[in-house]
């Protein structure tokens, strides 16, 4: 299948997911405070709620029959130091590769997440500040993806054409980010979502750029 080729200004990632596998941290910091709450372990659905939203939005869905014990969990969540979960994130391959060449390219590159404080500990830990020109959190916005709030403070912020701008992300939260958006969309490793266009491997996004192909090896 021949790939579409764009004029490209700005790109756009969601974190968990695309940038990190993060399934083992976001499970070890839900399962922490589920138990610690005296509610049994995830279910795999839950586990996926907590993986697309925010920390607030995850607590309030695994509490939502239990008032007590959502405000128990919240209060434990104050204590929880974020950080100590960002050490179980796995960094997805090729990804500082690709990141590298859109700099080069003069492409911008933004992040667009639902995370909260945890984001500043992985920038820290994985020294990714020099790659990107703006991260936007469930903090500094009103209104979480799937509103377009987030993508829309990227755009006017740094100034992109929306047109010309790429949303890569690997859940139907952030699909629906980009459409609301009018930004096009690429899956990443997840192909019932694919709007624009699919990817399994960061250094595939090149292809779709106009400039060639780009090899793997």
């Amino acid at each position: 299948m021949v790939k579409p080729k764009w004029e490209v200004e700005c790109v756009i990632y969601d974190c968990d997911g695309v940038l990190f596998d993060s399934l083992d941290a976001n499970s070890r910091l839900y399962n922490y405070i589920a138990t610690s709450t005296e509610r049994g372990p995830l279910t795999p659905d839950e586990l996926w709620y907590c993986h697309t939203h925010t920390v607030y939005e995850s607590i309030t869905h695994l509490f939502k029959h239990d008032g007590k014990l959502e405000q128990k969990a919240r209060d434990l969540l104050k204590t929880v130091n974020l950080g100590d979960f960002v050490v179980y994130l796995k960094m997805e391959p090729n990804l500082i590769r690709t990141l590298t060449e859109l700099k080069e390219r003069n492409i911008g590159r933004a992040i667009s997440t639902n995370r909260t404080t945890s984001m500043k500990y992985i920038m820290e830990r994985f020294k990714l500040d020099p790659y990107f020109e703006m991260v936007v959190t469930a903090l500094d916005v009103k209104h979480p993806k799937p509103h377009p709030e987030s993508v829309e403070k990227i755009l006017t912020t740094l100034k992109y054409d929306r047109e010309k701008t790429l949303y890569i992300g690997d859940s139907g939260v952030d699909r629906e980010t980009a459409l609301s958006s009018g930004v096009k969309f690429i899956a990443y490793k997840n192909k019932e979502i694919a709007e624009h266009g699919f990817i399994e491997d960061h250094l595939t996004l090149l292809d779709f750029l106009s400039g060639g192909e780009h090899s793997q090896e």
